[in-house]
């Protein structure tokens, strides 16, 4: 009754068809893109600060600079003792209409100081020296000798508090004030100051200042960052400023160091002067030597060179256990630990045989008394033939196949050294172990 007098009723409109492109959006909208995982939890802009999740951001950029300035003049600003953030942009721009632009200024000032000597005034010197300035580049510009740029220089500061925050600001302040730069924060600009400094090329502030090419070049960061510590030994002298590499590289969480160079380049002597020098700190040094180029040296050290080979008096047992500052996993690590030597002794190994060793040496270790209880560790460990004759005792066909590729390290030509129970304990504190005349295969 309704749609009569509501006239005719409209028809109702199909949906439209799904296109290939409908629906990529929809389930674009349920997909997290990489910039929504490494996006921070919240942003908050300030007037003078910027606070990205638990951290405050303050940038400056640069609106003057000294009137002379001599090659890496920004040094003391770059290896400033606290984290920053400096961008620098650079501007290439046309010489025609900068000569232009310089002929209207030259003219402007050559008007006033003219300006001034008819009314009698003494001229204002900051304009004459401006003046000089000007038609000097002009003469250099004219010749080609220099080209001309536009430099933008924007440094930002990163701290954990405000008052940090302030404080870092004080100290950069008084940095740039001694090298005559004049530096203004970017107040109500903090987002953009910010990104101007982050690795994306994007100059957002656009705050520049003219530079010839022998002004820009001197900005160049031709500096490093010294690397010298109140502990450490000395590694060298850093051929850039002339200081003392002294460090101690222990102190990090990964002390872990590789030595590359070309042959004849010293890395053997670089390693045996860390090795001296650690040793006067009282870091214990241990070396393995597949040379025996070491051996003088820990002589002459009053250290202990083993020599490891077939023949040698020297017996060292893999299946050792700790006594002293003894690890809760004590047990499993060594088992995890002989699983690398001895695929290095078997070849490599299945599944199934690499269960079948893991197998194998627990129960070697229980047939010496030997659990995973700490007590039970001053039971004599086992040795590399024990754990032969777990193999032996198995009545399958892969037991049989690893006890024949030990059979040679227990009763073969390579018996000597593994097979016995250790005969030597390293107290020294320099141990060097010479294995230039072991068998490739150990």
């Amino acid at each position: 009754m309704l749609n009569i007098f509501r006239g005719t009723q409209k028809k109702k409109t199909a949906p439209a068809p799904a296109t290939a492109q409908n629906v990529a959006d929809v389930l674009a909208k349920g997909t997290v893109a990489i910039k929504d995982l490494i996006a921070p939890s919240f942003v908050e802009v300030d007037f003078t600060n910027l606070k990205i999740d638990d951290k405050y951001y303050r940038t400056l950029f640069v609106v003057g600079y000294p009137r002379y300035v001599s090659a890496n003049w920004l040094y003391s600003l770059i290896t400033f003792d606290h984290p920053l953030y400096i961008s620098m942009f650079i501007y290439p721009t046309e010489a025609k209409a900068v000569l232009d632009e310089l002929k209207r200024k030259i003219a402007e000032m050559e008007a006033t100081i003219e300006g001034q000597m008819k009314a009698g005034k003494v001229v204002d010197p900051t304009i004459q020296v401006a003046l000089d300035d000007a038609m000097s580049l002009q003469a250099e510009l004219a010749k080609g000798a220099e080209r001309f740029f536009q430099f933008g220089l924007y440094i930002t500061i990163p701290a954990d508090t405000l008052d940090e925050l302030n404080q870092q600001t004080k100290q950069i302040d008084s940095v740039l004030s001694s090298l005559l730069i004049i530096a203004k924060q970017a107040t109500l600009q903090m987002e953009e100051g910010f990104k101007s400094t982050l690795p994306m090329f994007s100059d957002k502030l656009a705050v520049w200042r003219n530079m010839d090419s022998t002004s820009l070049a001197t900005t160049f960061p031709f500096s490093t960052a010294s690397l010298t510590r109140n502990e450490g030994i000395l590694y060298g002298i850093n051929q850039h400023d002339g200081s003392l590499i002294i460090f101690d590289r222990f102190t990090l969480e990964n002390a872990n160091s590789v030595v590359l160079g070309k042959s004849g380049g010293g890395k053997s002597f670089m390693v045996k002067l860390e090795a001296a020098r650690l040793l006067t700190m009282g870091t214990q040094v241990i070396i393995l030597d597949p040379d025996n180029e070491y051996r003088k040296l820990s002589e002459s050290m009053g250290g202990e060179f083993v020599e490891f080979s077939g023949s040698s008096q020297y017996k060292i047992n893999p299946f050792d256990l700790a006594k002293e500052n003894i690890e809760p996993d004590e047990l499993s690590n060594k088992i995890l630990s002989l699983h690398g030597l001895l695929k290095v002794i078997m070849g490599d190994l299945t599944p199934a045989q690499d269960a079948l060793l893991d197998r194998s040496l627990v129960a070697t270790y229980q047939q010496k008394g030997i659990t995973q209880d700490p007590s039970t560790f001053n039971q004599e460990p086992p040795l590399l033939e024990d754990l032969y004759k777990v193999f032996i005792g198995m009545e399958s066909a892969e037991a049989r196949e690893m006890a024949d590729r030990l059979e040679k390290f227990v009763k073969g030509s390579a018996s000597g050294i593994f097979n016995a129970h250790s005969n030597f304990d390293i107290k020294n504190p320099f141990t060097v172990f010479g294995i230039r005349d072991l068998e490739e295969e150990m």
